[in-house]
């Protein structure tokens, strides 16, 4: 019996521990520094409008067809939609009654003003590793904004994600807040890029897999994952036979950071053209190539399993299978794909607009969830200044049915030297549905 009481007890201590360690409690203040009232100067400001650029604020804070940064976006997850809030300087609605020691501890720690938690679908997993001359540009920039009233909608939550103390819990699990950094001189190019991918850009947010509580684990982060917001696969960027960074030029991941697409055919789609669009397209050319050299340092997976980087994380078609399309596909091909993608599927267009598909790596994948998408719901690369007008593809959710979606997927996996799995209608089915 005292056994089972000292058991109970240590369990209640540790879950106690972990609700004071995720909440407002558990976390500084962030005042240190914040109590100037000197004017941002000029560069500052500069600062603070490029972060919020290349940090993607836009992309989830500006509601389609509303004002800038005035909030609306949605973001859809398994545990329901969240409502980004407005970060114009309005006093009611908006950060206007915001201190700077407010915002910073809301950026790093994920605490609003009077204790509220945040939720992680605002990526302050990665912002906390942010310097705090940063954080503070941000704060100015936002702050010189006009003022727009605009309330913020309610999350909308299944139970109990809704909750401040399932949210504690989860942080006190998950959250692990990184020490506050000023900047300390001119950093390298390596460093350079480790921050704007780690920190600014948040580009772990997706390349990285997330346990069934949405947090971050169960892997390295930039090693890929299920993105649940959307159903996509992010590649890993650990993995030269997925996004295959490893083996690219640098300007070639310049060049797709900066305009959605590369000279040697790869195009941005999905959810990576989004990030194309509202983040990467505004880094400064020396930060870009700050982001190349950092991707290219790290470590390939592929180098320890005897497979060369030009190939694909896939394995070989069935035994005995040889090629599994039904007589249809190659026709249905011919129609819909053939004046784009050529008719071995070498790509093509102006200025190679159109991708390659034979030996394409989003093609090859062992889970053909992102290609299936790619057909359904149509591929479009982003408007940027360096691809002012690009080519699209249109969607084929209407036009084919799951059976001869799958006969022509399975055609293009196992065509002009492709090795890839069959493709199920079920699999079609999934992906029509939204699900992984």
């Amino acid at each position: 019996m005292r056994v089972v009481v000292l058991c109970a007890l240590l369990a209640v201590a540790a879950l106690a521990w972990l609700l004071w360690r995720g909440s407002a409690a558990g976390t500084p203040s962030e005042t240190k520094g914040a109590e100037s009232s000197a004017p941002p100067s000029a560069a500052v400001l500069e600062r603070g409008a490029y972060l919020v650029r290349v940090g993607a604020c836009m992309g989830c804070h500006t509601a389609q067809g509303g004002v800038v940064l005035a909030g609306g976006g949605e973001v859809r997850t398994p545990f329901g939609v969240f409502h980004a809030p407005n970060l114009t300087p309005d006093a009611e609605t908006g950060l206007g009654r915001w201190s700077l020691a407010d915002f910073r501890r809301a950026m790093r720690h994920g605490v609003a003003p009077g204790g509220r938690l945040l939720y992680p679908a605002f990526p302050y997993e990665q912002y906390t590793a942010l310097r705090t001359d940063d954080v503070d540009a941000l704060y100015h920039y936002l702050r010189s904004l006009p003022p727009v009233a605009q309330p913020a909608q309610p999350h909308v939550l299944a139970f109990p994600y809704g909750s401040q103390w399932a949210l504690a819990l989860w942080r006190g699990l998950y959250f692990r807040p990184a020490a506050a950094v000023a900047q300390e001189g001119e950093a390298g190019p390596l460093e350079a890029g480790r921050y704007l991918v780690q920190a600014v850009a948040h580009c772990a947010a997706c390349h990285s897999p997330r346990n069934g509580l949405g947090a971050l684990g169960g892997g390295q982060r930039l090693e890929g994952g299920l993105m649940p917001t959307e159903g996509w696969q992010a590649p890993s960027l650990l993995d030269s036979r997925e996004a295959g960074v490893q083996r690219w030029t640098p300007q070639a991941v310049v060049q797709l950071l900066r305009t959605g697409r590369t000279d040697e055919g790869a195009t941005a789609s999905g959810p990576m053209a989004d990030a194309v669009f509202w983040s990467t397209r505004y880094l400064t050319d020396g930060d870009a190539r700050a982001v190349a050299a950092y991707l290219q340092r790290l470590p390939d997976a592929a180098a320890g399993t005897g497979a060369s980087g030009g190939e694909a994380a896939v394995p070989p078609p069935a035994a005995g299978g040889g090629q599994r399309y039904d007589s249809g596909a190659q026709a249905n091909f011919r129609h819909y794909c053939a004046d784009c993608h050529g008719a071995q599927g070498q790509g093509g267009g102006p200025g190679g607009a159109f991708p390659p598909l034979a030996g394409n790596r989003a093609v090859l994948r062992s889970d053909p969830g992102n290609m299936l998408r790619s057909i359904l719901q149509g591929g479009y690369a982003p408007a940027t200044a360096g691809n002012p007008a690009p080519h699209g593809m249109p969607p084929f959710m209407q036009t084919l049915g799951d059976a001869e979606i799958a006969a022509l997927a399975t055609y293009i996996r196992q065509s002009w030297g492709n090795q890839a799995a069959t493709v199920a209608t079920m699999e079609v089915f999934r992906a029509r549905q939204g699900r992984p």
